[in-house]
């Protein structure tokens, strides 16, 4: 998925809801077994040619039992999509795996990353106290409901996020069905 993002920019407003669908489907399922990936990215993502994703590398995965569900040093590789909680070095679960989705999701629709900085703690800053810029105003063709469901997983609150990647995968669904839609987290 990220070379095909550097090769072509901001992707589809449908491919993303068709990718983002898939990968919300497989957390849904890794999270139903108490399997927190911990380092979703769009490297991780590999794009079959029959349109299939299959997420990859759960070496730094953890059961959501886990005394310990803190970053790791291979996770700091991945700043750029990390949840603010896991920058912190705080107890993370299923939750932070939905919030790098969001980060990806916001990657495809604009092509760029949330946050950018010239180094790793810098970025990992900007994850726990800045909003990133809508994606609507760096690609203005983005639909309403998809930019919600983006910005919805990126939280900073995870309480805020959804409650699930099933829940997740729901919202995307229903904005398949209907790219029109309208969701008002939060009101």
């Amino acid at each position: 998925l990220k070379s095909g993002i550097r090769k072509h920019g901001a992707l589809d407003c449908k491919k993303v809801a068709q990718i983002g669908s898939q990968i919300a489907q497989a957390l849904s399922v890794a999270h139903k077994h108490d399997i927190i990936h911990r380092d979703i990215k769009p490297q991780n993502i590999m794009l079959l040619e029959d349109g299939t994703i299959k997420v990859t590398d759960f070496g730094i995965a953890r059961f959501s039992q886990a005394e310990t569900q803190t970053m790791t040093d291979k996770a700091i590789g991945s700043v750029h999509y990390i949840a603010p909680e896991q920058a912190r070095g705080g107890y993370i679960n299923d939750k932070a795996d939905i919030y790098s989705v969001g980060v990806m999701l916001y990657e495809m629709l604009t092509g760029q990353l949330p946050f950018v900085a010239d180094n790793a703690v810098s970025v990992a800053i900007m994850q726990m106290q800045a909003e990133p810029t809508p994606p609507s105003r760096i690609n203005p063709s983005i639909p309403k409901g998809l930019e919600e469901i983006t910005m919805h997983a990126m939280e900073k609150n995870p309480a805020q996020r959804f409650p699930s990647a099933a829940d997740m995968l729901e919202d995307v669904e229903r904005f398949r069905r209907n790219p029109e839609i309208v969701f008002h987290y939060g009101e």
